[in-house]
């Protein structure tokens, strides 16, 4: 089974990921993960996205495609695996199915209102020296405004502030919408509540990958 996660900035898409990941076994592939490890790596793949980036564009979609081919290649991958951030727009859409074609997959769309998503995302702030992560509401630090892991003081990057917030997620908004449509007309797409606690949050999003694997083990045994 392959499981794409799709959510807005502030839906909690990574933090369920490792959750359904813990729940269910299958790896969860964030192509941020995977691009951070190609540079630091220096294959082929992370100089040519390192260079790009130091030029100040975009990884291309062939870069960010090959990454993924390799990694869903790995052993781990072979029952299924968890994509996050992967695809982004229809051309990556095609890239996976000819990538991994004939594997079923599911679509889960982590749903919350713009509103919720501009509160979370302005009270998140960020340890600049060992990158972790707080959220005043949820996972405030021990002590305000101070690093739990290495005492450094917190800060607030620039397009966590609201105004920034709004252009992003209407950014999402555009980018994901053709690819929200096409996998409904496929089907596959489950759109889940991203309200409430993440406890909440993530029992939704268990039960839609249970269903699925069932109807799948269910048609696998079915004479």
């Amino acid at each position: 089974m392959r499981t794409i996660l799709l959510g807005a900035p502030g839906s909690g898409k990574g933090t369920q990921g490792d959750l359904v990941a813990k729940r269910f076994g299958f790896p969860r592939i964030s192509t941020g993960d995977l691009l951070r490890l190609a540079v630091q790596q220096r294959t082929a793949l992370g100089k040519a996205a390192e260079a790009l980036m130091k030029q100040g564009l975009l990884v291309s979609d062939e870069i960010v495609e090959g990454l993924v081919r390799e990694r869903i290649s790995s052993p781990d991958c072979r029952s299924g695996y968890i994509l996050d951030g992967f695809p982004r727009n229809l051309a990556q859409a095609h890239a996976l199915e000819k990538m991994d074609g004939k594997r079923p997959e599911v679509v889960i769309g982590i749903e919350v209102p713009t509103p919720i998503l501009v509160k979370r995302l302005s009270r998140r702030w960020v340890c600049p020296e060992c990158q972790a992560v707080y959220n005043m509401n949820v996972q405030a630090p021990k002590d305000k405004g101070r690093c739990d892991a290495c005492r450094s003081d917190l800060i607030q990057r620039d397009d966590d502030k609201p105004e920034v917030i709004r252009e992003r997620i209407k950014v999402y908004q555009d980018q994901t919408e053709k690819l929200i449509r096409y996998y409904q007309k496929k089907s596959v797409y489950r759109p889940v509540n991203g309200e409430g606690t993440v406890k909440a949050i993530f029992q939704r999003m268990a039960g839609v990958l249970a269903a699925e694997l069932a109807k799948l083990e269910e048609n696998r045994v079915r004479p």
